[in-house]
């Protein structure tokens, strides 16, 4: 006889199925590159990954992880305060520091907890969080989890990139200041990069509205790094609130703290990281719960990350090649009639507003041998379906160009 989870389960599946939004997961048989062999599309361009720097196969991170494994072993077998601290740890926190212009860096197993590290551990009773609507997932759900486990810490949302008038940034700080339940640290949190629309947080003048109400801004920048400012180091690059390589940290143009990804432009593997102070990477590692509860990030993944990291600082240059790709991409996905949302990311939502409609345009891509995924309700709101379309540095004009013959025929 059934149970309810068994009933409710399968009532909620069927309801995906019907409603077009079942998620299938292809299968892919091969590295990850510009192009990637799948099951049963076989040979496909990639339209799709977070590889953004082409850096996820390339042979001298791929080496070092290798090497890394031979070296230190398959795992760490334990937290790191326990005997989960290795060499490669402290060299690719010192080179997360380095490449983010901070005084210090800490890794986590995964960009989701290092965030869910941040919160918790930092925020006490009286302190409020005020956060952008359309941040990633991993931070609303750092924020409940906040809220939850320490009773009095006070939450705010804002709308998305709105820093002035009704509903603002602004807004919502002047009422932070007013509320006399609120007697400890305001913190802003804003992604740098909006991964659905490619958009970018103004941090410039965020860091202004921070500074006026004594604010601590924090910033996820997964889609940032390798990708935005001139030589790569993200958002805060773009706006030119980080000093030259190699420069002491200073508390100027800062941004407080960053969240940030192994697991996309640097390397694409796997880990996560806070980046900021000392005072704050110390704080969490005497309290922070992700960390003092579970395994440190694989050796292996320490290694081929901080490997992509000296790539990305020895030749910026590939950061240029991503940039032409996006504006080639834009550019030419706009020739062939398609609404394309402007942004200097790499990121190209391809606006088709049906759901369903979304999710067929992405199937038909496969069958024409181009992989990208199409987004719809409740990832995006109703009546803002997507194709989302990334550009990679590892892609050629002629992929490009392919793409948009494929687009072309739908």
């Amino acid at each position: 006889m059934p149970n309810r989870f068994d009933e409710r389960t399968d009532a909620t599946l069927a309801s995906l199925r019907a409603g077009g939004q079942y998620k299938h997961l292809q299968m892919i048989e091969g590295p990850m590159g510009p192009s990637v062999r799948l099951r049963e599309f076989g040979e496909c361009l990639c339209f799709c990954s977070n590889n953004y720097l082409g850096l996820a196969n390339h042979p001298e991170v791929v080496e070092a992880g290798i090497k890394g494994l031979r070296d230190y072993g398959a795992g760490t077998a334990s937290v790191r305060f326990i005997c989960g601290t290795f060499t490669p740890h402290e060299t690719l926190e010192r080179s997360i520091a380095r490449y983010m212009g901070t005084e210090s860096a800490y890794t986590f197993v995964s960009a989701w907890t290092a965030a869910e590290a941040l919160f918790p551990t930092l925020c006490e009773p009286g302190d409020i969080i005020i956060s952008d609507e359309l941040n990633h997932a991993c931070i609303i759900d750092a924020i409940r989890l906040t809220t939850v486990i320490k009773k009095g810490v006070h939450k705010a949302v804002y709308r998305n990139n709105s820093l002035s008038g009704p509903g603002s940034l602004a807004e919502a700080l002047a009422n932070a200041k007013a509320n006399k339940e609120v007697t400890g640290q305001i913190w802003v949190v804003t992604d740098g990069v909006f991964s659905m629309e490619g958009s970018i947080g103004d941090l410039a003048t965020m860091r202004r509205l921070c500074d006026e109400f004594n604010a601590m801004l924090v910033v996820d920048d997964s889609h940032g790094h390798g990708v935005m400012g001139k030589t790569g180091r993200g958002t805060h690059e773009h706006f030119g609130m980080i000093n030259p390589l190699d420069a002491a940290p200073t508390n100027a143009n800062r941004v407080d703290i960053f969240t940030g990804t192994l697991g996309k432009a640097l390397g694409g593997g796997a880990g996560g990281f806070v980046a900021g102070s000392r005072r704050v990477t110390e704080l969490l590692v005497q309290r922070g719960r992700p960390t003092l509860f579970s395994n440190a990030l694989p050796v292996t993944v320490a290694c081929s990350a901080n490997k992509a990291i000296e790539l990305l600082l020895a030749d910026p240059g590939m950061v240029a090649r991503l940039r032409d790709n996006c504006m080639h991409a834009r550019t030419s996905i706009r020739a062939a009639g398609f609404e394309v949302i402007e942004s200097p990311t790499a990121i190209c939502p391809i606006i088709v507003h049906d759901t369903a409609k979304a999710i067929r345009m992405s199937r038909r891509l496969l069958e024409l041998g181009v992989f990208v995924i199409g987004f719809g309700y409740p990832v995006v709101p109703e009546g803002h379906a997507r194709l989302r379309v990334q550009i990679s540095a590892a892609h050629t004009r002629e992929h490009i160009d392919r793409l948009v013959d494929a687009l072309r025929k739908l």
